[in-house]
């Protein structure tokens, strides 16, 4: 792990000499090819990038095992083949979201910004001249870090919370592209407090709900067809940190070559709510902004790990998809 700058403001990642090491040449490589093609025409990179990424994806295998077995469980009211479909268009999005972000790393934030359309706007606009907090609720999408930068690009200071990478560089890669514009990084193993410092000093909070952090703390509660171990952490945070919840999702158009950003009502109902109330209406919130685009979702994510007592790890049901023998 890198050499970092902690405080309990915010992580800031630090460059180092022992990048320059050739273990990490092929990264730098991999980084390379990202900032060029962000300077590619969208009409010749996204068809190139979508076909790519299925292909890699044909051959995916314990990622698209997991995209499977997350989707028979969630939507095992589609077809075999529509919940095929899905996963390929997963896989075409995630290499057009990532090179989106590397044009956005690299260029000036209006060459993506014009093809930008948001939805539901006024429910920010109006929270902000009510001079409100805001925290973002925002599943997983691939191309979930992009409105935050959009955001730190127009002067709104964000603060967002994230995990470290396990490749040092790959870690410092990414947080520094996501800090281009400003605003607080919180590493989730520095806790809570510093984000909560942060949403209640005026910035506007990214919070990630749909990772699982195990059965301890967590609400086992319905989602899509199954159910899932959540953490109804936003209740508190929306209480400790006097905020705004606000569901929001960005959907990449590899077609039109369009990011739309869909912003839903502020989630005013968790006030009084339970945690088991509260758990089950973050989910709710993944499901109406997930159902519309489930290609934009990050299927091949562990995200029904952990079961209720006595109940299989989907993943380690050997029955279900089972991996080809070499």
């Amino acid at each position: 792990m890198q050499t970092e700058n902690r405080s309990n403001v915010e992580f800031i990642p630090q460059f180092q000499k022992a990048f320059y090491h050739p273990r990490y040449w092929g990264v730098w490589l991999g980084a390379g090819v990202m900032a060029g093609m962000g300077y590619v025409p969208t009409w010749i990179r996204d068809p190139f990038l979508g076909s790519l990424g299925k292909l890699v994806g044909k051959y995916a295998g314990s990622a698209r095992r997991r995209a499977r077995i997350n989707l028979l469980y969630c939507m095992p009211e589609l077809t075999e083949e529509a919940r095929e479909a899905i996963i390929d268009q997963m896989f075409a999005t995630a290499p057009q979201s990532m090179i989106l972000m590397a044009e956005l790393a690299c260029r000036a934030p209006e060459k993506v910004q014009q093809r930008v359309r948001w939805h539901g706007q006024e429910v920010i606009d109006n929270l902000r001249a009510e001079g409100k907090n805001i925290i973002f609720l925002v599943p997983h999408g691939w191309a979930v870090d992009i409105p935050a930068m959009l955001m730190a690009a127009d002067g709104q200071p964000m603060a967002a919370m994230f995990h470290n990478q396990s490749n040092a560089l790959v870690d410092y890669l990414w947080n520094t592209v996501r800090r281009r514009f400003g605003g607080r990084m919180h590493a989730r193993n520095d806790g809570i407090k510093p984000f909560i410092s942060s949403v209640r000093q005026g910035y506007w909070g990214y919070y990630l709900p749909d990772q699982d952090h195990g059965a301890e703390h967590s609400e086992f509660v319905d989602f899509f067809a199954t159910y899932k171990a959540t953490l109804p952490a936003v209740g508190r945070l929306m209480k400790v940190c006097r905020a705004s919840i606000v569901p929001l999702f960005p959907v990449y158009n590899g077609d039109e070559s369009r990011l739309d950003i869909y912003v839903r009502p502020p989630m005013d109902d968790l006030a009084t709510a339970d945690d088991p109330r509260i758990a089950r209406r973050m989910n709710e919130e993944v499901e109406n902004l997930v159902r519309p685009n489930p290609e934009q979702y990050t299927w091949i994510l562990k995200l029904l790990k952990t079961r209720k007592p006595g109940e299989k790890e989907p993943y380690s049901r050997d029955e279900l998809y089972p991996r080809k023998k070499s």
